[in-house]
């Protein structure tokens, strides 16, 4: 490493939401309805998509930016009293023209028992404030991760791109959707198994794997391919190599945000200077410890690097 991790400066871009947790008691079924009845015991709040990926950004250590749009409502201000208590520096822009979104979860012993999403998509006046905004951000940071949930944050994700990657910076996509061609020219991109099926079909062998990846990181000219593959681990391709690292989760609790703290790791590692093999594992290992854990959650440098 050329760099510690606090020294690291990551300015992560994207869809911003507010995950709720309603916590409560499951004792009988619904005389209305047959489903469970759950009595609310406990409400938690936490940040959710690009905003938890600068929230494990910031737990790591590193320095972290977070631009994206939230409402101008009561969710929106709880997004930004969470980036403050997190030390995220917020460059959140306010849209009177929609709601902040949510992503509400209601929780009975210990599972999941329904989730319900609130959510518009941001408008034009705004993103483009946005894009600029963007611009002028770019020199106070090292490494930029476009975070896209399709809830229409990135629609100009092909432009901040090439702005970021023209200023010398490493750029790491979280893609979503079925064209990735609005990605290319970025450092790094790490879909999931069934993202990248569905940009590069089905395949029958681990060859024919390789084949299809290395084949979309030439055609887009990206640096990397990373392949999150849930217990198959993931699968790093680069310009004629490729390697692997198996899963690390020692018990698997609850998978949601994992791959925000695995591109938000990685990020950091690369921010770092570390190479890729190193990054990888690092990223591996920090996804193997969060999806023990309930909800979008962090992993701490501690829990990372006990040893240090």
């Amino acid at each position: 490493m050329t760099k510690t991790l606090d020294k690291v400066r990551i300015l992560v871009v994207g869809d911003v939401m507010l995950d709720r947790y309603w916590f409560g008691e499951v004792s009988r079924i619904s005389p209305e309805a047959p489903v469970p009845v759950v009595r609310i015991e406990k409400r938690e709040a936490r940040l959710g998509g690009a905003a938890n990926v600068s929230r494990n950004a910031a737990a790591l250590g590193a320095q972290s930016g977070l631009l994206g749009i939230v409402g101008n409502d009561e969710a929106g201000d709880e997004v930004q009293r969470l980036l403050e208590g997190g030390g995220i520096r917020s460059y959140l822009k306010r849209d009177d023209a929609i709601s902040t979104i949510i992503k509400l979860r209601v929780i009975g012993r210990q599972q999941q028992m329904v989730r319900i999403d609130f959510e518009e998509a941001p408008t034009d006046t705004v993103l483009r404030d946005k894009l600029e905004q963007f611009k002028a951000l770019l020199a106070d940071y090292d490494v930029i991760v476009l975070s896209d949930y399709a809830k229409g944050s990135l629609v100009a994700v092909a432009d901040m791109i090439a702005a970021a990657r023209a200023a010398g910076k490493v750029v790491l996509v979280d893609p979503k959707g079925d064209d990735f061609s609005r990605y290319a020219g970025a450092t790094v991109l790490t879909p999931n198994k069934s993202e990248f099926k569905l940009i590069a079909g089905t395949w029958s062998s681990e060859a024919q794997l390789t084949a299809k990846a290395q084949a979309l990181r030439a055609e887009l000219k990206l640096d990397a391919l990373l392949l999150t593959r849930s217990e198959e681990g993931m699968t790093l391709y680069t310009d004629g190599a490729q390697f692997h690292m198996p899963a690390q989760a020692r018990e698997v609790f609850d998978v949601s945000g994992a791959g925000d703290t695995v591109i938000a790791t990685l990020a950091c590692m690369l921010g770092t200077g570390a190479g890729w093999e190193e990054a990888v594992q690092t990223a591996n290992r920090a996804g193997g410890i969060v999806v023990g854990k309930l909800g979008t959650a962090t992993v701490t440098r501690e829990e990372l690097f006990p040893s240090t």
